[in-house]
């Protein structure tokens, strides 16, 4: 549908696919980094650094183009919306590694692992669905991805709280008890924009369908 509109000088379908495709890197590398201990070292610090650059050259292209086009696929606060939320992800997973490098937090924690879990598996899900945007023939699959993300989104909440309770009731150092709710509170938080993302994804189609 979108397609017959769209302007072959400019596929924001594939400059929004590149974009996702970096968060679905990042991600993948923050669930390494996490089940490996040890593996948080500057190179790992570093290649993450360079996703989070790739997504925001990306993004700035996406707008500069935005601000370009004068027929785009959808309307233009979904594209603004849509592109930044993604960008919000690798943003936010850097945020995650650069806390756990000044904290010097290496891999291994149970909790932390499983949360990283979640947050690939949900990245993947967004990709699925901002992919799909290219024919709105697949809205039933797009729906199916951010009902999967709103679910996990909520599996966040129900995690974090539990890892609450255990942290202040059995931690000793409270300096480790600042740093691990912080931590943890980042994970949830990169669940809760990957739910973002859904949002948009979903007002998109129903706009549009």
């Amino acid at each position: 549908m979108f397609s017959r509109f769209f302007p072959k000088e400019v596929n924001f379908f594939d400059l929004f696919e590149k974009q996702v495709d970096c968060a679905v890197k990042a991600a993948k590398e923050l669930k390494e980094i996490v089940c490996t201990p040890g593996l948080l070292q500057e190179e790992a610090y570093n290649k993450i650094g360079a996703m989070e650059h790739e997504g925001d050259d990306i993004a700035h292209t996406i707008m500069d183009q935005l601000n370009k086009t004068f027929i785009t696929p959808f309307d233009r606060e979904g594209i603004h919306a849509l592109t930044k939320k993604i960008d919000d992800i690798t943003d936010m997973v850097n945020t995650i590694v650069s806390r756990l490098r000044v904290y010097k937090i290496q891999g291994g924690d149970k909790y932390f692992i499983e949360f990283a879990s979640m947050i690939e598996t949900s990245v993947f899900h967004v990709a699925s669905a901002v992919k799909g945007l290219r024919d709105t023939k697949n809205a039933k699959a797009i729906l199916t991805s951010c009902i999967e993300i709103n679910r996990l989104e909520r599996q966040g909440d129900i995690m974090r709280d539990k890892v609450f309770v255990e942290l202040f009731e059995n931690a000793k150092d409270p300096i480790q008890v600042i740093k691990w709710k912080e931590i943890y509170e980042d994970a949830e938080t990169l669940l809760d924009i990957c739910e973002d993302v859904a949002h948009v994804v979903e007002s998109i189609l129903v706009k549009h369908l």
